[in-house]
């Protein structure tokens, strides 16, 4: 994949210890909250809360928690969470799209601007690096379920609008405005899908050494512990 991609940081964060995994599991609850406060409380008819559901699932969430995280988007009527979206840059020129779910911009904006600025880095206007990036839909289906053709006819009539196929699996690429759409036809083809979210993807990537990269990924790692960090994306190919 182009650059540190959610799917990417899922594996990895899968991979740490208990604790790690509390925090991921939090993120993925507010998710499913605030999907089923703005929508259904239906996956069915919901597509945020059953993209939500599914990634939850794919992090090993249990059943119980899942329900939980649903039911609370009743309880809680009184907390207002927004989608945001902050800009920036790293040291070596590295541009971040950072997305957050938060209750309170002030607090998540201080707080990665304070992660940047002690790394070298700044955090910027919207607009300031968003530009270096596509963002697009992303659906990964596991290799070994289809044929490349096959796949690729699925694709092409779901509306995607690419279809790369590498070692372990088939990646689907459509347009923002079309996953939801593109998501739901091929779940009437596909049973397991391993990943599907809006992703942005570099438009071009920036080679960095060994030494560079292991600060890059410091930093990766230091903001997607922040509980308001949902997703981090940048212009750089890093092997986490």
């Amino acid at each position: 994949m182009a650059g540190h991609s959610h799917w990417a940081g899922i594996k990895h964060k899968k991979g740490r210890q208990d604790k790690e995994r509390s925090k991921i599991f939090s993120k993925l609850s507010r998710e499913i909250t605030v999907a089923a406060k703005l929508g259904a409380k239906d996956p069915e008819t919901n597509s945020r809360l059953r993209t939500a559901i599914q990634a939850a699932k794919q992090s090993n969430m249990p059943k119980e928690n899942i329900e939980r995280a649903i039911n609370k988007s009743s309880a809680n009527t009184s907390e207002n969470y927004q989608n945001l979206r902050y800009e920036g840059f790293g040291p070596f020129n590295i541009a971040f799209v950072i997305e957050t779910l938060t209750d309170n911009k002030n607090r998540t904006a201080s707080k990665l601007r304070t992660i940047l600025q002690k790394n070298n880095g700044r955090l910027g206007e919207n607009g300031s690096s968003s530009h270096l990036f596509s963002s697009c839909g992303v659906i990964l289906i596991d290799k070994k379920d289809f044929l490349d053709d096959e796949i690729l006819e699925i694709a092409i009539n779901a509306g995607a609008k690419d279809c790369i196929t590498s070692e372990k699996y088939h990646e689907i690429i459509c347009k923002k405005d079309d996953f939801y759409k593109v998501k739901t036809s091929i779940e009437k083809k596909v049973n397991n899908i391993l990943f599907s979210g809006v992703e942005w993807r570099a438009n071009e990537n920036i080679n960095l050494g060994s030494e560079k990269t292991e600060l890059i990924k410091k930093i990766v790692e230091l903001l997607e512990d922040e509980d308001d960090v949902q997703k981090v994306f940048l212009n750089s190919k890093i092997d986490l």
